[in-house]
């Protein structure tokens, strides 16, 4: 978790980019010793310039942020981190991946439509909030 600061600082540069309480340093250690190997930082150096979360339910896989700094963009980093979160899904035997974007999200879609991925327009996604023990519902 040392890279965590320095992550969420380049998913906070980059459009598109939903963060919330569930990316804590403390949720994030979590969802990544449940998903150990799945997700990537791409760095130039010594500074963190792409990233991407990626786990599994054991049926499908889930990228939920992907970023490439702007300034290292159109290098193929973002390609790469895919390539590595995909195989480590494939690896662990899943078949599928989704990833989450928002709708307003243009470039993004146009990204992830090149690399070949389909949206899904016959789904749509609801959330609710969940009350868990120690949880603080005001943080949103």
């Amino acid at each position: 978790m040392d890279a965590h600061g320095d992550v969420v600082a380049l998913w906070q540069r980059c459009e598109g980019i939903g963060l919330s309480e569930a990316d804590s340093p403390a949720q994030m250690r979590t969802y990544l010793e449940r998903n150990l190997g799945m997700s990537f930082v791409a760095a130039a150096n010594s500074r963190i310039v792409g990233a991407v979360l990626c786990g599994h339910d054991g049926r499908r896989g889930y990228i939920h942020h992907l970023a490439v700094d702007p300034l290292f963009r159109r290098q193929g980093i973002g390609r790469l981190l895919i390539a590595n979160a995909l195989r480590a899904l494939g690896g662990a035997g899943i078949h599928k991946c989704h990833i989450f974007i928002f709708s307003d999200n243009i470039a993004g879609m146009k990204f992830w439509k090149a690399e070949g991925w389909t949206v899904r327009s016959e789904i749509d996604l609801a959330s609710k909030e969940i009350e868990t023990s120690g949880s603080n519902s005001s943080l949103r």
